[in-house]
């Protein structure tokens, strides 16, 4: 699986070792930015992910930042994307089950390691399960097509 990863200058530590999972695992991971830990502005880095994935040239992604929340903000502002902020097993696993989430936000400053890394494993191998959360996700996208200005 292709899969984008970004951060602001408080997930910079955080995506190092999320990207090393990640080869671990055997997927492509692309490292979107930053490239140091100097402090930026997480929107910049949320928006090539949500690009990436609303063109379909990435599978999924994974944002993080100090609460994963503003990351998740930004990601949703684009057509196609789902992005999901996910704090525990539970909330990984229905956000790939029930909501398709195709983009993880994660919280630099609220989570520890294992669990992170037991979140995005979870969040990988799970499937949507389709039936009725399809139904409801075909609302989500007529809701898209209606609110968001075409391209």
């Amino acid at each position: 699986m292709k899969i984008a990863v970004a951060s602001d200058h408080r997930g910079f530590t955080t995506k190092v070792k999320i990207l090393t999972l990640l080869n671990q695992l055997g997927h492509v991971a692309f490292d979107y930015g930053p490239d140091d830990g100097e402090s930026v502005d997480y929107p910049d880095y949320a928006v090539k992910v949500a690009k990436a994935i609303g063109e379909k040239t990435i599978d999924r992604g994974i944002l993080i930042c100090g609460t994963g929340m503003g990351m998740c903000i930004v990601a949703n502002k684009f057509p196609g994307v789902r992005a999901t902020p996910c704090h525990d097993d539970i909330t990984a696993q229905m956000s790939r089950l029930h909501n398709d989430s195709n983009v993880l936000c994660l919280s630099a400053d609220l989570l520890g390691d294992r669990l992170v890394n037991r979140m995005i494993e979870i969040w990988l191998k799970e499937e949507f399960e389709g039936g009725r959360h399809a139904r409801r996700l075909e609302k989500l996208h007529k809701v898209e097509e209606e609110n968001m200005p075409p391209h």
